[in-house]
């Protein structure tokens, strides 16, 4: 575990930068991409860093705090559910990717993302199978992408309080389905998406 980042810096090449993505299989909401760079990816102080989706919501809030007062920069990037419309989701996320790494305020040495690698970049980059699972930056970025991810869907839900956004996160349940069905889609329900352009296509 971690030995991808201690390989790295043991040869000299910092700083690091790890990069992953929130709400990529949500059917409603922003995907929010981070990239971070840690001033020590193996300070104690992250000890408990790891997977977003292997922590509570109270847990990812906490190391979010610790993670930023650990962090040499933070980069977050927002895409719309419109933009994901318009271009693909996959091809939103390698794009936000880039901007996420671009818009850091210290240039990396190399970068380490979650699964695919981000073309054009320019530095030199290796997607990881379950990074977020194994490198401690990859970690650190799921945080931060799902933890802010999660505040502004909290903060739609008060917009769009019939679908339960703040409970399910724009994600697929039975809860979001019911509601999708009655209510139809709002606008910032992703249109490409299977489920929802069902909805859509029962309408006309």
């Amino acid at each position: 575990m971690k030995t991808i980042e201690r390989l790295l810096l043991e040869n000299g090449i910092s700083p690091i930068a790890g990069v992953d993505e929130a709400g990529r299989g949500a059917c409603a909401g922003p995907l929010l991409v981070a990239a971070v760079i840690l001033k020590d990816p193996f300070s104690p102080d992250l000890a408990l860093v790891r997977d977003s989706k292997e922590l509570s919501e109270g847990q990812r809030e906490e190391l979010y705090e610790i993670i930023i007062e650990n962090a040499l920069s933070v980069s977050i990037v927002e895409i719309a559910s419109t933009v994901i419309d318009e271009r693909g989701v996959h091809v939103a996320n390698i794009d936000g990717m880039r901007r996420a790494v671009q818009g850091l305020s210290v240039l990396p040495r190399y970068v380490l993302t979650d699964g695919y690698v981000i073309p054009g970049l320019g530095i030199s980059t290796l997607g990881i199978w379950k990074g977020d699972q194994v490198v401690h930056t990859i970690s650190a970025a799921s945080i931060i992408a799902k933890v802010t991810r999660d505040r502004i869907m909290r903060d739609l839900d008060t917009d769009f309080p019939q679908y339960g956004f703040g409970r399910h996160k724009g994600y697929v349940t039975s809860t979001h389905s019911a509601a999708l069905s009655q209510f139809g889609p709002c606008e910032i329900h992703r249109r490409s998406f299977a489920n929802v352009a069902a909805r859509i296509h029962r309408e006309v």
